[in-house]
Protein backbone atom coordinates (compact mmCIF):
# COMPACT_ATOMS: atom_id res chain seq x y z
CA UNK A 1 0.00 0.00 0.00
CA UNK A 2 1.52 3.54 -0.61
CA UNK A 3 2.17 5.95 2.04
CA UNK A 4 2.43 9.31 1.73
CA UNK A 5 3.23 12.58 4.07
CA UNK A 6 1.58 15.94 3.81
CA UNK A 7 3.30 18.45 5.19
CA UNK A 8 1.10 21.46 6.09
CA UNK A 9 -2.61 21.09 7.08
CA UNK A 10 -4.14 24.48 5.54
CA UNK A 11 -7.36 23.78 3.20
CA UNK A 12 -5.82 22.81 0.20
CA UNK A 13 -3.40 20.57 2.28
CA UNK A 14 -6.08 18.74 4.14
CA UNK A 15 -8.31 18.16 1.33
CA UNK A 16 -5.07 16.81 -0.80
CA UNK A 17 -4.53 14.33 2.10
CA UNK A 18 -8.24 13.27 1.91
CA UNK A 19 -8.08 12.51 -1.87
CA UNK A 20 -4.98 10.40 -1.39
CA UNK A 21 -6.91 8.71 1.48
CA UNK A 22 -10.10 8.23 -0.29
CA UNK A 23 -7.45 6.62 -3.12
CA UNK A 24 -6.19 3.95 -0.98
CA UNK A 25 -2.80 5.71 0.26
CA UNK A 26 -2.52 5.75 4.02
CA UNK A 27 -1.53 9.38 5.26
CA UNK A 28 0.14 11.27 7.81
CA UNK A 29 0.16 14.65 8.24
CA UNK A 30 2.71 17.33 10.08
CA UNK A 31 1.44 20.16 11.42
CA UNK A 32 3.07 23.00 13.41
CA UNK A 33 0.83 23.56 15.64
CA UNK A 34 -0.35 21.00 17.97
CA UNK A 35 -3.88 21.99 18.02
CA UNK A 36 -4.56 21.42 14.70
CA UNK A 37 -2.52 18.10 14.86
CA UNK A 38 -5.38 17.02 17.64
CA UNK A 39 -8.06 18.04 15.20
CA UNK A 40 -7.15 15.64 12.93
CA UNK A 41 -6.17 12.41 14.65
CA UNK A 42 -9.74 13.41 15.68
CA UNK A 43 -10.39 13.35 12.57
CA UNK A 44 -11.54 16.63 11.45
CA UNK A 45 -9.50 19.93 11.09
CA UNK A 46 -12.30 22.45 12.11
CA UNK A 47 -9.65 25.62 11.60
CA UNK A 48 -10.23 25.32 7.72
CA UNK A 49 -12.49 22.61 6.51
CA UNK A 50 -15.01 22.15 9.57
CA UNK A 51 -17.44 19.99 6.98
CA UNK A 52 -14.96 17.46 6.23
CA UNK A 53 -15.02 14.79 8.04
CA UNK A 54 -11.20 12.92 7.10
CA UNK A 55 -10.78 8.78 6.61
CA UNK A 56 -9.89 7.05 9.42
CA UNK A 57 -6.21 6.54 7.10
CA UNK A 58 -5.01 10.14 7.69
CA UNK A 59 -3.81 10.78 10.81
CA UNK A 60 -0.81 13.74 12.05
CA UNK A 61 1.79 14.24 14.33
CA UNK A 62 4.13 17.71 14.93
CA UNK A 63 6.97 15.53 14.28
CA UNK A 64 8.67 15.74 10.78
CA UNK A 65 10.41 13.14 11.07
CA UNK A 66 7.73 10.94 11.94
CA UNK A 67 5.20 12.19 9.36
CA UNK A 68 8.26 11.61 6.13
CA UNK A 69 9.41 7.87 7.83
CA UNK A 70 8.39 5.45 4.98
CA UNK A 71 6.83 7.76 2.57
CA UNK A 72 6.15 6.82 -0.69
CA UNK A 73 5.16 10.40 -1.30
CA UNK A 74 5.93 13.59 0.26
CA UNK A 75 3.83 16.07 -0.59
CA UNK A 76 4.64 20.08 0.03
CA UNK A 77 1.57 22.32 1.47
CA UNK A 78 2.87 25.50 3.33
CA UNK A 79 2.64 28.80 1.90
CA UNK A 80 4.93 29.35 -1.08
CA UNK A 81 6.77 32.43 0.96
CA UNK A 82 7.82 30.20 3.51
CA UNK A 83 8.98 27.33 1.60
CA UNK A 84 12.83 27.74 1.77
CA UNK A 85 12.61 28.35 5.91
CA UNK A 86 10.40 25.51 6.35
CA UNK A 87 13.25 23.35 4.33
CA UNK A 88 15.97 24.67 6.22
CA UNK A 89 14.29 23.13 9.30
CA UNK A 90 13.17 19.95 8.20
CA UNK A 91 14.29 19.36 4.59
CA UNK A 92 16.82 16.16 5.94
CA UNK A 93 13.89 14.04 6.45
CA UNK A 94 12.21 14.06 2.59
CA UNK A 95 14.85 11.66 1.84
CA UNK A 96 16.59 10.19 -1.53
CA UNK A 97 13.80 7.92 -2.62
CA UNK A 98 10.40 9.65 -2.57
CA UNK A 99 8.14 11.69 -4.64
CA UNK A 100 7.88 14.99 -3.71
CA UNK A 101 4.59 16.51 -4.36
CA UNK A 102 4.29 20.78 -4.84
CA UNK A 103 0.52 21.97 -3.91
CA UNK A 104 1.98 25.40 -3.41
CA UNK A 105 1.30 28.18 -6.23
CA UNK A 106 3.96 30.94 -5.91
CA UNK A 107 6.89 32.66 -7.04
CA UNK A 108 9.67 32.99 -4.32
CA UNK A 109 10.01 36.54 -3.34
CA UNK A 110 13.92 37.82 -3.41
CA UNK A 111 15.51 34.86 -5.83
CA UNK A 112 11.78 34.74 -8.19
CA UNK A 113 12.13 31.08 -8.18
CA UNK A 114 9.68 28.21 -8.77
CA UNK A 115 8.19 26.68 -5.94
CA UNK A 116 10.36 23.19 -7.73
CA UNK A 117 13.32 25.09 -8.06
CA UNK A 118 13.00 25.86 -4.43
CA UNK A 119 12.42 22.60 -2.93
CA UNK A 120 15.03 21.33 -5.31
CA UNK A 121 18.01 24.27 -3.78
CA UNK A 122 16.65 24.18 -0.15
CA UNK A 123 15.81 20.35 0.11
CA UNK A 124 18.78 18.76 -2.23
CA UNK A 125 15.92 16.80 -4.23
CA UNK A 126 16.36 15.87 -7.52
CA UNK A 127 14.35 17.40 -10.53
CA UNK A 128 13.03 14.15 -11.44
CA UNK A 129 11.44 13.39 -8.04
CA UNK A 130 9.55 17.15 -7.79
CA UNK A 131 5.84 16.61 -9.08
CA UNK A 132 3.53 19.47 -9.20
CA UNK A 133 -0.13 18.90 -8.75
CA UNK A 134 -2.37 21.84 -9.98
CA UNK A 135 -5.64 23.01 -11.45
CA UNK A 136 -9.08 23.93 -10.70
CA UNK A 137 -9.10 22.64 -7.08
CA UNK A 138 -10.88 24.80 -4.96
CA UNK A 139 -10.57 22.77 -1.60
CA UNK A 140 -13.96 23.49 -0.05
CA UNK A 141 -15.31 21.84 -3.26
CA UNK A 142 -12.67 18.76 -3.16
CA UNK A 143 -13.99 18.35 0.56
CA UNK A 144 -17.23 17.40 -0.77
CA UNK A 145 -16.52 15.63 -3.04
CA UNK A 146 -17.27 17.19 -5.80
CA UNK A 147 -16.01 15.85 -9.77
CA UNK A 148 -12.83 17.77 -10.12
CA UNK A 149 -9.37 17.21 -12.51
CA UNK A 150 -6.11 18.17 -12.25
CA UNK A 151 -2.83 18.03 -13.43
CA UNK A 152 0.00 16.11 -12.47
CA UNK A 153 3.69 17.32 -14.04
CA UNK A 154 7.21 15.85 -13.66
CA UNK A 155 9.87 15.81 -15.91
CA UNK A 156 9.92 12.18 -15.08
CA UNK A 157 6.39 11.35 -16.60
CA UNK A 158 6.62 7.49 -14.67
CA UNK A 159 6.75 9.02 -11.32
CA UNK A 160 4.11 11.79 -12.04
CA UNK A 161 1.81 8.07 -13.27
CA UNK A 162 2.66 7.25 -9.48
CA UNK A 163 1.37 10.14 -8.20
CA UNK A 164 -1.66 10.39 -10.70
CA UNK A 165 -2.32 6.75 -9.20
CA UNK A 166 -2.28 7.56 -5.73
CA UNK A 167 -4.91 10.85 -6.38
CA UNK A 168 -7.49 8.76 -7.86
CA UNK A 169 -10.44 8.68 -6.34
CA UNK A 170 -14.09 8.91 -7.60
CA UNK A 171 -14.45 12.33 -7.61
CA UNK A 172 -11.04 12.94 -8.36
CA UNK A 173 -8.95 12.88 -12.05
CA UNK A 174 -5.88 13.34 -12.24
CA UNK A 175 -3.98 13.79 -16.01
CA UNK A 176 -0.31 13.61 -16.17
CA UNK A 177 2.23 16.28 -17.92
CA UNK A 178 5.89 16.62 -18.29
CA UNK A 179 5.54 20.17 -18.14
CA UNK A 180 6.74 21.46 -14.94
CA UNK A 181 7.26 24.98 -15.32
CA UNK A 182 4.14 25.78 -17.54
CA UNK A 183 2.52 24.17 -14.71
CA UNK A 184 3.91 25.96 -11.64
CA UNK A 185 4.05 29.60 -14.01
CA UNK A 186 -0.12 29.15 -14.57
CA UNK A 187 -0.55 28.32 -10.77
CA UNK A 188 1.33 31.01 -10.05
CA UNK A 189 0.16 34.09 -12.34
CA UNK A 190 -3.53 33.15 -12.24
CA UNK A 191 -3.44 33.97 -8.22
CA UNK A 192 -2.52 37.60 -9.36
CA UNK A 193 -5.25 37.92 -12.78
CA UNK A 194 -7.45 36.56 -10.04
CA UNK A 195 -6.98 40.16 -7.91
CA UNK A 196 -7.28 42.10 -10.93
CA UNK A 197 -10.72 40.06 -11.31
CA UNK A 198 -11.94 40.76 -7.98
CA UNK A 199 -11.22 44.46 -8.02
CA UNK A 200 -13.32 44.56 -11.11
CA UNK A 201 -16.29 42.78 -9.37
CA UNK A 202 -15.74 45.56 -6.49
CA UNK A 203 -15.81 48.01 -8.82
CA UNK A 204 -19.41 47.14 -9.72
CA UNK A 205 -18.16 46.06 -13.30
CA UNK A 206 -19.76 43.22 -15.03
CA UNK A 207 -19.07 39.72 -17.11
CA UNK A 208 -17.72 41.76 -19.93
CA UNK A 209 -14.89 43.45 -17.85
CA UNK A 210 -14.13 40.17 -15.91
CA UNK A 211 -14.33 37.76 -18.64
CA UNK A 212 -11.68 40.42 -20.40
CA UNK A 213 -9.02 40.82 -17.72
CA UNK A 214 -9.18 36.70 -17.48
CA UNK A 215 -8.49 36.52 -21.32
CA UNK A 216 -5.80 39.30 -21.10
CA UNK A 217 -4.34 37.44 -18.08
CA UNK A 218 -3.99 34.11 -20.12
CA UNK A 219 -2.27 36.02 -22.94
CA UNK A 220 0.17 37.10 -19.95
CA UNK A 221 0.70 33.72 -18.52
CA UNK A 222 1.15 32.22 -21.27
CA UNK A 223 4.21 34.99 -22.80
CA UNK A 224 5.93 34.59 -19.35
CA UNK A 225 5.85 30.81 -19.65
CA UNK A 226 6.99 30.71 -22.77
CA UNK A 227 10.00 32.53 -22.06
CA UNK A 228 10.70 30.20 -19.57
CA UNK A 229 10.48 27.27 -21.82
CA UNK A 230 7.22 26.33 -20.97
CA UNK A 231 4.93 24.12 -23.81
CA UNK A 232 1.92 26.66 -24.99
CA UNK A 233 -0.18 23.39 -24.83
CA UNK A 234 -0.12 23.71 -21.02
CA UNK A 235 -1.78 26.75 -20.76
CA UNK A 236 -4.97 26.15 -22.65
CA UNK A 237 -5.69 22.56 -20.15
CA UNK A 238 -6.44 22.28 -16.45
CA UNK A 239 -3.54 23.68 -15.15
CA UNK A 240 -3.54 27.34 -17.35
CA UNK A 241 -7.28 28.64 -18.21
CA UNK A 242 -8.86 25.67 -15.88
CA UNK A 243 -7.22 26.87 -13.01
CA UNK A 244 -7.41 30.46 -14.08
CA UNK A 245 -11.47 30.45 -14.49
CA UNK A 246 -12.05 28.50 -11.49
CA UNK A 247 -9.83 31.19 -9.04
CA UNK A 248 -10.97 34.36 -11.11
CA UNK A 249 -14.70 33.83 -10.53
CA UNK A 250 -15.69 31.84 -7.47
CA UNK A 251 -16.15 33.53 -4.13
CA UNK A 252 -14.37 30.46 -2.38
CA UNK A 253 -11.29 31.67 -4.21
CA UNK A 254 -9.24 33.86 -1.37
CA UNK A 255 -7.57 35.77 -4.30
CA UNK A 256 -10.39 36.83 -5.83
CA UNK A 257 -12.21 37.70 -2.06
CA UNK A 258 -9.17 39.70 -1.13
CA UNK A 259 -9.58 41.17 -4.61
CA UNK A 260 -13.15 42.34 -4.34
CA UNK A 261 -12.41 43.99 -0.79
CA UNK A 262 -9.71 46.07 -2.02
CA UNK A 263 -12.36 47.21 -5.05
CA UNK A 264 -14.43 48.38 -2.69
CA UNK A 265 -12.16 50.77 -1.09
CA UNK A 266 -10.38 48.47 1.69
CA UNK A 267 -6.88 49.64 2.16
CA UNK A 268 -4.75 46.66 2.24
CA UNK A 269 -4.03 46.91 6.19
CA UNK A 270 -8.12 46.80 6.25
CA UNK A 271 -8.34 43.37 4.04
CA UNK A 272 -5.46 41.66 5.18
CA UNK A 273 -7.23 42.19 8.79
CA UNK A 274 -10.66 40.53 7.86
CA UNK A 275 -8.94 38.12 5.80
CA UNK A 276 -8.25 34.74 7.73
CA UNK A 277 -6.03 32.92 4.99
CA UNK A 278 -3.26 33.57 3.01
CA UNK A 279 -3.79 34.90 -0.56
CA UNK A 280 -0.67 33.98 -2.48
CA UNK A 281 -1.06 36.66 -5.36
CA UNK A 282 -0.70 39.18 -2.80
CA UNK A 283 2.76 38.23 -1.56
CA UNK A 284 3.47 36.70 -4.93
CA UNK A 285 2.72 39.46 -7.20
CA UNK A 286 5.89 41.72 -7.26
CA UNK A 287 8.34 38.67 -7.48
CA UNK A 288 6.24 37.56 -10.71
CA UNK A 289 6.33 40.64 -11.92
CA UNK A 290 10.25 40.49 -10.97
CA UNK A 291 10.63 37.64 -12.69
CA UNK A 292 8.67 38.68 -16.17
CA UNK A 293 11.01 42.32 -16.28
CA UNK A 294 14.18 40.05 -16.13
CA UNK A 295 13.31 38.09 -19.58
CA UNK A 296 11.62 40.94 -21.08
CA UNK A 297 7.91 40.08 -21.00
CA UNK A 298 5.11 42.27 -21.08
CA UNK A 299 2.45 41.80 -17.78
CA UNK A 300 0.77 45.46 -17.87
CA UNK A 301 -2.65 43.58 -15.08
CA UNK A 302 0.31 42.43 -13.06
CA UNK A 303 1.69 45.50 -12.99
CA UNK A 304 -1.23 47.21 -12.12
CA UNK A 305 -2.12 44.49 -9.43
CA UNK A 306 1.42 45.08 -7.68
CA UNK A 307 0.84 48.35 -8.12
CA UNK A 308 -2.36 48.25 -6.06
CA UNK A 309 -0.83 46.12 -3.55
CA UNK A 310 2.59 47.15 -2.93
CA UNK A 311 2.45 51.21 -4.16
CA UNK A 312 -0.91 52.36 -2.40
CA UNK A 313 -2.45 52.89 -5.82
CA UNK A 314 -6.29 52.58 -5.84
CA UNK A 315 -8.23 50.29 -7.06
CA UNK A 316 -10.21 52.71 -9.78
CA UNK A 317 -7.20 54.27 -11.43
CA UNK A 318 -5.78 50.93 -12.56
CA UNK A 319 -8.45 50.42 -15.31
CA UNK A 320 -8.21 53.87 -16.58
CA UNK A 321 -4.25 52.78 -17.18
CA UNK A 322 -5.14 49.52 -18.31
CA UNK A 323 -7.60 51.35 -20.85
CA UNK A 324 -5.13 54.26 -21.95
CA UNK A 325 -2.75 51.43 -23.50
CA UNK A 326 -1.54 52.04 -26.87
CA UNK A 327 -3.65 49.99 -29.56
CA UNK A 328 -1.95 46.45 -30.56
CA UNK A 329 -2.46 43.34 -32.26
CA UNK A 330 -4.37 40.85 -30.17
CA UNK A 331 -1.92 37.77 -31.12
CA UNK A 332 1.01 39.82 -31.05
Amino acid sequence: MTTAAVFGTGSWGTAYASVLADGGTTVRMWGRRQAVVDQINAGCNTDYLPNLSLPSSVSATADPAEAADGADIIVLAVPSQTLRANLGEWGAVLGDTAAVVSLMKGVELGTTKRMSEVIAEAGGVAHERIVVVSGPNLAPEIAKKQPAASVVACIDESVAEMVAAASNPPYFRPYTNTDVVGTEISGAVKNVIALAVGMAEGLGMGDNSKASIITRGLAETTRLGMALGADVMTFAGLAGVGDLIATCMSPLSRNHTFGVNLGKGMSLEEVVAVSKQTAEGVKSCQSILQLAHKHDVRVPIIEQVAAVVHDGRRAEDVVGALMMRALKNETD
